[in-house]
């Protein structure tokens, strides 16, 4: 396959190139820093030369948008959402302009998009969706990428839960704090943490490029949350390190000050199932977090 990445110079987009080329498909990059062959420069908000590599191919995977690890400054809120309205938009104006157009477009969303929820297990037929501003995020976000129907683009976004993996994203954060005896709970601790092992996001991926009755949106989730209590508790007992001191609300509050970030990323309770995933019979390989971390700390 020929397969488009805009915006995959992360750790996402890294994983995702490295398992396709390993499955020999051909796989290029839309970057605003090209620096390999295959990277090709664009600037994830206007039309250019960068539009002709999305001809004939099979796929488009778009992961761009500012990240939220920051704090959320008037100016920080405005980037993060026109840096996935602009990206979605310009690709939706390549992908008109494409004589063969890609056969699957997959556009990142989040798992986000549902509200804070310790009991009720939201999956993509009754999950419930709120109103603040990382929700309504991520509903801008969809409604821009659905707004436009392609006849022959099937078009999945991708309710994408925390991924975990040693090269990259949130996991090797909480690794560290965790060898520095600071994994307790955070706050109450039973906010629900929603994952994915990157090796099954990577598979999960593949197996919607694969199945053409899959679209729309997709929880790309494995199948069982856990509490962020409990989630710590396992990660200290792989790694071995007895204790974890606990933080409180108000000892996050000052740290997420001085780390440049937001609460709501450790805080807000993510109970998501991928429904969609499991009714079309994808196997997850790491279905539980015990075995996601005994693969991942060695």
């Amino acid at each position: 396959m020929k397969i488009i990445i805009a915006a995959g110079t992360g750790f996402l987009g890294q994983n995702l190139e490295k398992y396709f080329n390993y499955k020999g498909n051909e796989v290029y990059i839309l970057t605003r820093n090209p620096k390999q062959k295959n990277e090709i420069h664009w600037d994830a908000k206007t039309l250019g030369n960068w539009k002709n590599s999305l001809e004939n191919a099979d796929v488009l995977i778009n992961l761009a948008g500012k990240s939220v690890d920051c704090r959320y400054t008037e100016e920080n809120k405005k980037e993060i959402l026109t840096s996935r309205i602009n990206s979605t938009k310009v690709l939706q104006e390549a992908v008109d302009q494409c004589i063969t157009q890609p056969k699957v477009w997959l556009n990142s969303s989040s798992a986000t998009i549902y509200t804070h929820s310790e009991t009720h297990l939201n999956t993509e037929s009754d999950g419930v969706i709120g109103d603040d501003f990382s929700m309504n995020i991520c509903k801008s976000w969809e409604q821009e990428f659905f707004k436009t129907e392609t006849a022959n683009v099937r078009k999945v976004a991708l309710r994408t839960s925390i991924v975990l993996g040693n090269n990259g994203g949130a996991f090797t954060k909480l690794k560290i704090i965790t060898k520095l005896g600071l994994g307790g709970k955070q706050g109450r601790g039973n906010q629900n943490i929603s994952w994915i092992h990157i090796e099954d996001f990577c598979r999960a991926i593949e197996y919607i490029i694969e199945n053409e009755n899959l679209s729309g949106k997709i929880n790309v989730t494995a199948p069982k949350p856990l509490s962020n209590e409990e989630f710590m508790r396992k990660l200290r007992k792989e790694m071995k390190i007895p204790f974890g001191l606990n933080a409180a609300v108000w000892q996050l509050e000052i740290a997420s000050i001085f780390l440049g970030t937001e609460t709501e990323l450790l805080l807000k309770s993510r109970n998501v199932y991928p429904e969609k995933l499991i009714q079309n019979k994808f196997q997850f390989n790491y279905s539980t977090v015990d075995t996601a971390f005994q693969n991942l700390i060695k």
